[in-house]
């Protein structure tokens, strides 16, 4: 007989890019078994009944199922073949195949890349929000109703002694916490807190998307408000995790973080303590209340006959023992009143708190937010080394190209190893027939530009040698104009391009004319291969206004910073007004 049991070949979703159906190898329960070949050579035999349903035409119904939850459906898979349910007097035979979300959403909108072999007939995936992102982009043939299997709430999770620590120090888990220090009003976290808290990517889990969800309603608009949640989406995406085994595993981990805690379903953490551990994890309860993960099952089958038994399996997913079999899984129930059985002393036993705020509109605007925010940066680094960079800054005599220098080194690490970079230096002259001079092209910070050393330690190093040059005069307009048509000629649809400008704010007048530099990015700026022009003065410049006029034109903004370390608010900023390209007001 089929068997409900079908595993994928790895639960990363970024990297699957194959499926393939395995069949178990349990033995025929009855007399009579009928061998079929299925794709790659594999042998599943048929259970002939003689009842009401044929057994030589077995009615096959595939359904996919997010990866923490596809065990038990298996075992109900595996219960429901054995009642012979039939449809126009075939026998119904479900097969279970565990598949991240993404892959099946792109699989039911069309996607070509990164899409399964086959269609599936069923879906469990592990939020609606799969499913609703699915009927938004076009998926064809979707069941009108989703039936939610079972539920699991979002819990902060780390080990058992922090937790203890937590609980003795009186700090309730918040999501506050899933934004830096910095965002909260302090350079870092008191010892009763977490000094991390890990979020799952919301690129392949419900989980995540949750939590983006959970940082945009605590942060409100505004502002001020999107610089918390680009603060927010770059810790998640340096601290974001494959799966929520990996991000479990993380909590035992003694490096540089002493007290991490990671963002998990609470069935992840049933799950993870019934395996061989030396230290219990504990589930912890944001005190502003959770989201439950509701784990819904839709029809996704193009045949009627498949719909019509993809159908009858999602009522016996319902059905009282396979409710209880989900719990004895670490699931609550479907309406989430019955906790899961056998839960131990990590698992509360009580119903969370839930987060009434948390609507379909936020969740959709989080994502909107996340997909703006999230696509790594591709920046080229201007550098004005003229001779203004040796003028003082502020009282205590440091100059500008010296505060420049040290807010450059600041920001380099507030980007991921996604990151690409590059950096010009500048000056009329400064080099023979140019004005400009690449010192490291544009490519991966985690990557060598030449040579074995990676470009963000080689930007370190040389930004420690720039110095101002006597004599030369700054041919800041010429280089805006060249460094734009550079980024722009290499433009990556993947990535969020710009052009970062340190300087003083004055041009020499010796080269195009405020006036031409304006026209030149009107005309030559498009607005589907966007290159976003972001200037950071350091002083007050003389041409300020003209810097003002080309950022704008790029949807960029002008800065003005005195000390380093207002580089990184300066860069959340500029990042943050991906959130309202191309309409944004001018600070």
């Amino acid at each position: 007989m089929p068997s409900g049991r079908h595993r994928a070949s790895s639960p990363v979703e970024r990297l699957l890019r194959r499926f393939r159906w395995r069949v178990s190898r349990r033995a025929a329960v009855a007399a009579l078994t009928v061998p079929v070949v299925i794709a790659g050579g594999a042998v599943l035999y048929v259970r002939g009944t003689g009842g009401a349903c044929s057994p030589r035409d077995p009615l096959i119904v595939r359904v996919a199922a997010a990866v923490d939850i596809a065990p038990p459906v298996m075992e109900a898979a595996d219960r429901f073949n054995a009642t012979d349910t039939g449809v126009d007097g075939r026998c119904v035979k479900v097969q279970v195949v565990e598949q991240p979300p993404a892959p099946v959403l792109r699989t039911l909108i069309g996607d070509r890349v990164g899409v399964l072999p086959e269609r599936p007939d069923g879906w469990i995936t592990d939020s609606s929000v799969w499913v609703r992102l699915a009927r938004k982009q076009g998926a064809r043939n979707l069941g009108a109703d989703e039936t939610v299997v079972a539920t699991s709430p979002l819990v902060f999770a780390t080990r058992r002694s922090l937790a203890e620590r937590f609980a003795a120090g009186k700090t309730e888990m918040s999501w506050d916490m899933v934004f830096p220090a910095t965002a909260r009003g302090r350079l870092r976290p008191t010892e009763s807190e977490p000094d991390v808290v890990r979020v799952p990517d919301p690129s392949v889990s419900g989980a995540g998307i949750a939590t983006v969800a959970a940082a945009r309603d605590l942060v409100g608009t505004g502002s001020e408000a999107n610089k918390a949640l680009t603060a927010f989406v770059r810790m998640a995406q340096a601290g974001a995790m494959p799966d929520y085994r990996t991000m479990l595993e993380a909590v035992y981990a003694r490096g540089f973080w002493s007290r991490p805690v990671v963002i998990v379903p609470e069935q992840s953490v049933w799950a993870h303590n019934r395996g061989p551990v030396t230290e219990p994890v504990v589930a912890l309860q944001p005190k502003e209340g959770t989201i439950h993960l509701d784990y819904p099952y839709v029809v996704t089958s193009d045949d009627p006959a498949k719909a019509k038994g993809a159908e009858l399996f999602a009522r016996w997913l319902r059905s009282a023992p396979v409710q209880d079999l989900l719990r004895r899984a670490g699931f609550r129930s479907a309406d989430g009143s019955q906790a899961p059985f056998e839960p131990g002393g990590e698992i509360p036993t009580r119903a969370p708190k839930v987060l009434p705020s948390i609507t379909p509109q936020l969740i959709d605007e989080a994502l909107e937010a996340w997909g703006k925010l999230a696509p790594p940066s591709r920046i080229l680094v201007l550098a004005d080394v003229s001779e203004e960079g040796a003028r003082p800054i502020g009282p205590d005599g440091q100059t500008r190209l010296g505060v420049a220098v040290k807010a450059a080194k600041l920001g380099l690490e507030l980007f991921p190893n996604e990151t690409h970079m590059g950096l010009w230096e500048f000056a009329r002259g400064i080099a023979k027939g140019k004005d400009h001079r690449e010192l490291i092209s544009v490519g991966s910070i985690s990557e060598p530009a030449h040579g074995q050393e990676i470009r963000r330690t080689e930007m370190l190093r040389v930004a420690d040698s720039v110095r101002p040059l006597a004599g030369k005069s700054a041919s800041l307009y010429d280089t805006i104009l060249a460094g734009f048509r550079s980024l722009s000629a290499g433009y990556e649809p993947m990535m969020s391009n710009a052009l970062l400008v340190l300087t003083y704010g004055q041009d020499d007048g010796r080269g195009i004319s405020r006036q031409e530099l304006a026209e030149a990015l009107r005309k030559e700026w498009n607005p589907d291969r966007p290159v976003q022009i972001v200037v950071v003065m350091f002083g007050a410049g003389r041409d300020r206004a003209a810097l003002e006029e080309a950022a704008a034109i790029t949807n960029g903004e002008v800065y003005v910073a005195r000390q380093p370390g207002e580089i990184i608010d300066v860069f959340l900023s500029a990042i943050a007004r991906r959130l309202c390209h191309p309409t944004c007001p001018r600070q």
